[in-house]
């Protein structure tokens, strides 16, 4: 072979082995349970900068989405081995698998890459429960301790969950051939409608891991949109009068209750629903590290450096996950609109509770403060001051607001036992 037939030989060589070869080959269209080959990659990475944008541009819940936008970027890029779903196909950790694109034999520790060493900690679920011990340790529970009446509220939010558990069940069970819901589908759908991206994580991760994209994505898509989803029906179920009431304000709480309460509510959920006890268990001994004032370090870490670490490493494992092959499915479009009734269904049933509440106490209780009982902390909770402030300007809900706010925190975490320990 003469010189410059090498040469033309590894100029075709790296044009081969190049991203652009992948996307443009003969398997351009390839639609087989949905679409991947080059087109998949392509929608794909317009999917994950649409993302980016609104998590930069629009700062829609960016902490997360961001990671997992870029997650999903960098999964679906040809060849660049950050990722191999083979390691983790039918719900199981393969220490050994055939490559999907080469055909080869390939051995988990040694031809794993990046985020598949990350995303054990999703696969084994590590870095929800962490979450919750960050979201513990920067959450006040005063205003729950201060009126317990709201717990109610933050239970009726959880509507949404299990009515969207039903209503997936009905359209596997009514369209088998397009929806392949089963109790363990329906369970990690409805679990979107807690508006809690780590409990959404941490139930799908064990019930549906097959649709794990799907749901993180729209999980974290409908808290972002919290702003413009919750006011109109808000506005919907109440009236002016309802939305001007001004609340009493909230007695104060010692710093004795604000302890017993995290070792309380963890003894009591934990007997009641085992299953929940992580959830519920971490975050409730980062709020003691909080309250009880003698371990400020550690506190301030599970608030700060262990939340941010933990944040960016489940962003982009999840993230990681939609490939084409698995997220640009009928099941995927189905997966967002449910989540959207789920999450509506449990706005609205906060509010229609808190309506109730009104009339039982003689006008004492703001409606409003209902729609709070999602999880989205402390979004839900602004979003109910805000509603109520454009009725009344001399109207502060914020804090009434935030005793079902994390109240739904709660809720969130023993709907997702519950589903663990049913389904």
């Amino acid at each position: 072979m003469t010189m410059w037939e090498t040469f033309v030989k590894g100029v075709g060589d790296f044009l081969a082995s190049t991203g652009f070869a992948d996307i443009f080959n003969a398997n351009f269209l390839n639609f087989n349970g949905g679409i991947s080959g080059g087109l998949g990659t392509i929608i794909m990475i317009a999917i994950a900068c649409v993302l980016l944008y609104l998590a930069i541009a629009k700062k829609f819940e960016p902490l997360l989405l961001l990671p997992i936008a870029f997650g999903m970027l960098i999964a679906n890029m040809p060849f660049g081995g950050l990722y191999h779903s083979e390691f983790f196909a039918n719900g199981q950790l393969n220490f050994t698998a055939v490559s999907a694109t080469t055909g080869e034999n390939m051995e988990f520790f040694k031809d794993g890459g990046l985020i598949d060493y990350l995303y054990l900690g999703v696969k084994l679920g590590i870095y929800p429960p962490l979450i919750f011990l960050g979201v513990g340790a920067m959450t006040d529970f005063s205003p729950l301790i201060s009126n317990p009446k709201s717990l109610l509220l933050g239970a009726a939010a959880q509507i949404g969950v299990f009515v969207t558990f039903f209503g997936a069940l009905l359209l596997g069970t009514a369209f088998p051939e397009i929806c392949t819901f089963g109790l363990k589908e329906a369970g990690s759908i409805g679990i979107i409608g807690g508006a809690d991206g780590p409990t959404a994580i941490f139930v799908t991760k064990t019930l549906a891991p097959h649709l794990l994209s799907a749901i993180a994505v729209a999980a974290y898509s409908y808290m972002a949109l919290i702003p413009i989803i919750q006011p109109p029906i808000m506005k919907a179920l109440t009236t002016k009068k309802e939305r001007m009431i001004v609340m009493e304000q909230l007695r104060p709480v010692s710093k004795t209750e604000k302890i017993i309460f995290p070792i309380l509510v963890t003894i009591v959920v934990s007997l009641i629903l085992p299953s929940a006890a992580v959830l519920v268990g971490m975050l409730m001994l980062g709020n003691l590290a909080k309250e009880c004032g003698v371990v400020d370090r550690i506190s301030k870490t599970a608030q700060n450096e262990l939340m941010n670490i933990i944040t960016i490493f489940l962003g982009l494992s999840v993230g990681a996950t939609a490939t084409a092959a698995s997220f640009l499915r009928f099941e995927t479009i189905m997966i967002i609109v449910l989540g959207l009734v789920a999450f509506c269904i449990s706005t609205a049933g906060g509010v229609i509770f808190g309506k109730i509440m009104c009339k039982l106490t003689k006008g004492k209780i703001n409606p409003l403060i209902g729609s709070a009982g999602v999880s989205a902390v402390p979004m839900a909770a602004r979003v109910s001051q805000m509603v109520g402030q454009k009725e009344n300007p001399a109207n502060f809900l914020l804090m009434h607001a935030m005793g079902p706010n994390v109240a739904g925190v709660i809720g969130s975490a023993v709907a997702a036992g519950v589903f663990l320990s049913m389904c």
